[in-house]
């Protein structure tokens, strides 16, 4: 067996932001939220914010829902697996909020 074996696995694909950033929004909008000008909103209370940034793509989601400055946590998405855990992370964010901070 040669060290450039896998043991069967095939790599994964490469990351391809346009792509990826095309799956994002799609994801987002099945979580009901509303894209305006690269900002993810929900009831007009800004949530998530994505846009492609070299080869990954720059996203954040807010620590807390708020119309007047909202602090953001920023990270850098590089991959699908990266992508998905963001998704998971404002779809969990979301059921937390719920109608409260509306």
């Amino acid at each position: 067996m040669s060290p450039d074996d896998d043991a069967g696995f095939a790599a994964p694909p490469p990351f391809r932001p346009e792509e990826a950033l095309q799956r994002l929004r799609r994801e987002l909008r099945e979580l009901g939220l509303n894209e305006r000008q690269g900002l993810f909103e929900r009831r007009g209370l800004p949530l998530a914010r994505a846009r492609i940034d070299g080869d990954a793509i720059s996203a954040a989601l807010v620590r807390r829902p708020s119309r007047a400055s909202p602090e953001w946590l920023s990270r850098s998405l590089r991959s699908t697996a990266a992508l998905r855990d963001f998704v998971a992370e404002l779809r969990k964010a979301l059921q937390q909020w719920g109608d409260r901070d509306d």
